[in-house]
């Protein structure tokens, strides 16, 4: 049974951690094939309102919604057939190789005792042609650096051929080239596989310039929800960020930017 609809759909979400009201009243739908990007201030709710789309966090009340069918109701395995992650922080000391890590992506559809299938194989290897891993392969991850670290991360996820790619600050603590090759990356595979890509960045330059979706939330509400465009304005982002902002027109883009005062 195919499902017609949002891929993902949050309604009237609350969380509370020891009294302290992290999230109230969320909603928001995320369509097949949509880039959506989670941005605001620190402390705003985006990685809380993430952990619960994972079960991490259960949230006080409200409710989501996974291609229609409640999130609760999906077996982990069920689970990751659709959703898929992409952590912040990235362990360096894992004692895998490249190609052994992005395997593990493949562990929802593994047999249990079964031998790795050839199919299971052949979707590694064309994952890592798609993201540029294919000379790091042998590589123990504790040799990359923090960019390709998080390539490899990205691919084990893609591996997964889950439906939606969840990241939590995809690019937050990489030098500009590597910034540019993962958003280069997320575009790539939004537009040619139709994954669904949902990430939360403080960045909201990179926000804008490469989402088709943006939600904005700030203490735990959402503020906005809508095209870049509409959001890349001085008194939107200034009434979500509580602080006037510079901005000036992107040279190739024809879209405003933030600039530093």
């Amino acid at each position: 049974m195919t499902h017609h609809g949002p891929i993902i759909e949050v309604r009237g979400l609350s969380l509370a951690i020891g009294g302290k009201q992290i999230l109230r009243d969320v909603s928001l739908a995320v369509h097949p094939g949509e880039y959506l990007s989670i941005v605001g201030p620190n402390g705003a709710g985006k990685t809380t309102l993430l952990r619960c789309l994972l079960r991490i966090l259960r949230p006080s009340g409200g409710e989501v919604l996974v291609a229609g069918r409640p999130l609760e109701s999906y077996s982990q395995r069920q689970l990751a057939r659709v959703l898929s992650y992409v952590p912040q922080t990235i362990e360096s000391g894992l004692p895998y190789t490249v190609s052994e890590m992005v395997m593990m992506g493949r562990y929802a559809y593994f047999r249990p005792l079964a031998p790795i299938s050839k199919a299971d194989r052949q979707i590694v290897c064309d994952t890592l042609e798609r993201t540029g891993l294919v000379e790091l392969a042998e590589r123990p991850i504790a040799t990359l650096s923090g960019g390709e670290r998080q390539k490899v991360f990205i691919a084990a996820a893609l591996a997964q051929q889950a439906q939606v790619l969840l990241l939590d600050e995809p690019t937050t603590f990489l030098d500009y080239r590597h910034q540019a090759e993962v958003c280069r990356l997320l575009v790539e595979v939004n537009r040619t596989l139709g994954s669904t890509i949902v990430a939360v960045t403080h960045d909201v330059n990179t926000a804008a310039l490469h989402s088709r979706q943006i939600v904005a939330l700030r203490q735990g509400e959402v503020a906005f929800d809508g095209a870049p465009q509409e959001l890349m304005r001085p008194e939107v982002l200034a009434r979500i960020y509580d602080s006037p902002l510079l901005m000036v027109t992107h040279p190739t883009a024809n879209l405003p930017v933030i600039v530093p005062q």
